[in-house]
């Protein structure tokens, strides 16, 4: 990895319900942030929140959702594609991919790089529940190769899944990229995205939306970028735009906790106990639930 400079945008869906020409809205604002967040910052590393060419919460069928999307690279993709080629710049965009056929529908995000190519496409592995009736998971882990570093991607409800995290972090990933349209609370998006971080010392960079979707659904922003020492370094409000950070590898791993004296003695990566975890590997990807009741009576909600 080498020394860079990255940014979370976020922006609010096209109000109203979800149609072509929203799409097509949602796409031009996008890339009109990109280019004035690329001005302003000479970011070279920029991450959209998640499902931003529809808004998460799209109120229309998986078919008709389907319709309406497109196969990737597509319509849906090439408005980031040329934007990244123009501006010469590495873009994490994020779309409803259209699958392999009618109602198959994934929550996708992909690397494109400076030449305008897509380098990895990321299809979300954890579905928030309800979206499994737009969502088809995806069952695989992407982690690429760029001339930034090593760049991994997850997206919003699989940040509450440290193994996500933990294999991309094996795998080499250096920054780990977390698109998001999260609306819990900012709290316990701030907790996954620093614990995140901090148990693989990776730079996590957050990009959460803000605004209503189509569907109604109210999103906080509060995007955010975390250090390998679990430091926020940027945070925004819940205002359209964007933060931005430097992210210098030489300075990553310094010292124990931020401006301290104390130089950074451990790895938590060179130092978990294998035979531990072989030893319970069984465990690991057993079924299990949690121990107390869900809800206990109260009205639903994410």
């Amino acid at each position: 990895m080498r020394r860079l400079t990255a940014a979370a945008l976020q922006l609010a869906p096209h109000p109203g319900p979800l149609t072509a020409n929203s799409v097509a809205e949602n796409l031009n604002r996008a890339v009109e942030l990109i280019e004035r967040c690329v001005s302003a910052t000479g970011a070279e590393l920029l991450v959209l929140p998640e499902a931003v060419t529809t808004g998460f919460t799209p109120g229309i069928t998986a078919a008709e959702l389907w319709d309406l999307m497109s196969p990737v690279p597509g319509p849906t993709t090439e408005p980031a594609q040329q934007a990244a080629r123009r501006l010469g710049v590495h873009v994490v965009h994020c779309t409803y991919e259209r699958g392999e056929e009618r109602g198959v529908v994934y929550n996708s995000a992909l690397l494109i790089d400076p030449a305008g190519e897509i380098r990895g496409v990321y299809r979300k592995t954890h579905l928030f529940p309800g979206e499994t009736q737009w969502v088809t998971p995806g069952d695989s882990v992407t982690v690429v190769d760029t001339d930034l570093g090593r760049i991994g991607m997850a997206i919003c409800f699989d940040g509450d899944f440290p193994e996500l995290f933990r294999i991309q972090a094996v795998q080499g990933a250096e920054i780990i990229c977390r698109p998001s349209a999260l609306l819990r609370s900012a709290d316990i998006w701030e907790l996954t995205t620093r614990a995140r971080a901090y148990d693989n010392h990776v730079y996590v960079i957050g990009a959460n939306a803000t605004g209503t979707d189509p569907a109604g659904v109210h999103y906080f922003g509060n995007s955010l970028i975390v250090t390998p020492i679990a430091e926020v370094v940027a945070r925004a409000a819940s205002h359209e735009g964007w933060v931005a950070a430097q992210l210098d590898p030489a300075d990553a791993m310094r010292t124990l906790t931020p401006g301290s004296d104390r130089a950074q003695g451990f790895d938590h990566l060179a130092e978990r106990n294998l035979t531990l975890l072989e030893k319970h590997q069984k465990d690991l990807i057993g079924q299990a639930r949690t121990p107390f009741k869900l809800g206990g009576g109260l009205g639903g909600g994410a």
